[in-house]
């Protein structure tokens, strides 16, 4: 599905035969005619999930690299090697379906450190990002999720009440390998209680203060501590209205790049680490897998060397 919202209008991006097309509708499998969400669906008119306008030319994968890189680099103030470690996610969010496990990425640290502006720039320009916040009831992140499949995008993701907690916490664990969906009973119309399974496989990008309490979930993510700082001063202290249409643009390319790439893509067992623990493996070889380059692979195996580090020590400590 493509959206522009200047025209206030959606339909679908069809790739045939090397060339793109647009429909405002298509037939699935089944024989069932699909129509795109209306521009008037509350997720879309809000932007509570963004979509690409139409696909674009990017060049090569080092090129569309490096553009999203200087996006991020633009708008938010990161250490170098995690600055081009997310810029390898986004990149790897467009092509995550072709796998059975995906990582995730937080950012970690104390209010004013620059966690929102990460999830802003860095979420916007994700394969269809859903926002959502720790104020969010979950009820709606379940849906949004079975209904878009996309990146999880989520502030405060700490969630103080333990009932939310527990619901967030069922899908971040279940949501890094596909075909674990989340059962939950519905009410129905008859007031009756019916089961139903929601698809919670995808990326997720969320921000907290603190650590999970737990150890499992905690390993799931690759984290960057968020230090407070002396802003650098060609960085905004507000998103001018060009962030959008920037994030737009990136997006744009980014569905030409899953387009010319998602048939081919394919899971690399070569590339695991033997001196890193197995779940963390099982979290960097997918996204290994997208990268061309060793050297760029390097730079992506030196980061999870730190967290594998980091969580280690974490381990042994105080809980």
């Amino acid at each position: 599905m493509i959206c522009d919202p200047e025209q206030r209008q959606t339909a679908f991006a069809v790739w045939w035969d090397g060339a793109w097309q647009r429909s405002q509708s298509i037939e699935d499998d089944a024989g069932r005619l699909l129509e795109a969400y209306a521009f008037d669906n509350d997720f879309v008119r809000n932007r509570v999930v963004l979509f690409a306008a139409r696909p674009e030319e990017y060049g090569s994968q080092e090129q569309l690299i490096e553009d999203i890189r200087t996006f991020i680099h633009r708008y938010v103030e990161l250490d170098s090697d995690f600055e081009r470690f997310a810029s390898y996610y986004v990149l790897f969010t467009w092509l995550h379906d072709a796998f059975n496990e995906v990582p995730y990425l937080r950012v970690r640290g104390d209010y004013g450190t620059g966690k929102t502006r990460f999830l802003q720039t860095v979420g916007s320009i994700c394969y269809r990002p859903m926002f959502a916040s720790g104020a969010s009831t979950i009820s709606p992140v379940f849906h949004m999720l079975d209904r878009f499949g996309g990146t999880l995008v989520i502030d405060e993701a700490d969630f103080r009440f333990s009932d939310e907690k527990a619901e967030m916490v069922k899908i971040l664990n279940n949501g890094i390998i596909h075909g674990m969906p989340v059962l939950r009973a519905n009410l129905s119309r008859q007031r009756e209680f019916e089961p139903r399974a929601f698809q919670v496989f995808g990326p997720k990008i969320v921000a907290t203060r603190g650590n999970y309490d737990d150890k499992g979930l905690d390993s799931r993510f690759i984290t960057a501590e968020m230090r407070s700082r002396k802003l650098r001063k060609d960085i905004p202290f507000n998103l001018p209205a060009e962030h959008e249409a920037e994030a737009r643009e990136l997006r744009n390319k980014l569905l030409m790049y899953r387009f010319r790439i998602r048939g081919r893509c394919r899971l690399d067992p070569g590339l695991a680490d033997p001196n890193i623990e197995p779940r963390l493996n099982q979290m960097l070889v997918p996204l290994l897998s997208v990268v061309e380059g060793e050297q760029a692979r390097d730079t992506l195996r030196q980061v999870a060397h730190r967290h594998h580090e980091a969580t280690r020590v974490h381990a042994s400590g105080p809980v």
